[in-house]
């Protein structure tokens, strides 16, 4: 059971760091303190950022739980199941609903505005086929389509590191950080393809 639980921490880790700056977000929205730079953008609809910020945290801790071997008996592994993909559609709604029709974060382009519609309708698209998926009682796809979203919406906390490392060795400008956001979601699909492709003896195994 020990050696369960490293993985599932580490992605809350990994998550944690946007989800606190969308939790201060909300309470700036709320009229508390302003701990986090105002963002007008935000001031005249300010419900998608609610929803994308609480859905996304009911992901993030869901969707780790589900790594736990444990957690995934006695019924559990499918009540939480259905809670997380309907978080998980809410995030990617909202999240095409604020890039669609809200203004740019400024300091950002076109190629990053195209890349969010592509992940986050990707998102739902991995969502709803593994629904699908396991419906038929196809386990395996299940599996991986429900990794795949995962690792697109975990992407947000990726990107806090691949933006830091673009900045530090290409400068700041608006292709580095639109191609320093993609990096975020390649690396997070890349290690996702990783886990679902490897041999079935090591997964036995783990």
């Amino acid at each position: 059971m020990r050696t369960a639980w490293p993985v599932p921490v580490a992605l809350v880790a990994l998550g944690a760091i946007p989800l606190v700056a969308g939790g201060l977000r909300l309470l700036q929205l709320a009229g508390g303190p302003a701990l986090v730079p105002a963002d007008p953008r935000f001031d005249a609809g300010p419900l998608p950022v609610v929803l994308h910020v609480v859905g996304a945290a009911v992901f993030v801790v869901l969707g780790a739980a589900q790594f736990v071997p444990r957690l995934r008996r006695n019924g559990w592994h499918r009540r939480a199941g259905r809670v997380a993909v309907a978080a998980g559609l809410v995030v990617a709604g909202s999240a095409l609903w604020l890039t669609l029709f809200t203004p740019p974060k400024p300091g950002t382009g076109d190629l990053l505005f195209a890349l969010r519609l592509v992940f986050a309708s990707a998102q739902a698209a991995c969502l709803l086929l593994g629904v699908a998926a396991v419906r038929r009682r196809d386990l395996s796809a299940h599996r991986a389509w429900m990794v795949r979203a995962y690792a697109i919406a975990l992407a947000a906390g990726t990107q806090v590191l691949t933006i830091g490392l673009g900045t530090a060795v290409f400068g700041a400008g608006v292709l580095v950080t639109d191609l320093s956001n993609g990096a975020g979601w390649v690396v997070n699909l890349a290690v996702a393809e990783w886990v679902v492709r490897r041999p079935a003896r090591l997964r036995i195994s783990r």
